[in-house]
């Protein structure tokens, strides 16, 4: 699981968060739950609002809104994140 903020003025990857990047090999998760997936929401909002980002949107990339998918979008607005 993976989220990304990406400006679409300038084409740049702003941040970005892996269920196999450093920050997500210190929680106790397997990579492949909806709890790690949570965690990858609230991290990428974490570097967000570090970075001045307080909105986004959303892109699910026609994947479903369930599962993993909707706990990293849980995860990113209980961390202040805003859609």
């Amino acid at each position: 699981m993976y989220a990304q903020v990406i400006s679409d003025e300038s084409r740049t990857t702003l941040t970005s968060v892996s269920t196999l990047s450093s920050e997500m090999r210190t929680i106790d998760k397997k990579a492949a739950t909806v709890e790690a997936a949570k965690e990858v929401g609230s991290l990428i909002a974490r570097k967000c609002q570090e970075k001045g980002i307080s909105q986004v949107v959303f892109d699910r990339n026609g994947f479903l809104y369930h599962g993993r998918v909707r706990a990293v979008a849980e995860g990113a607005r209980e961390a202040g994140l805003q859609f």
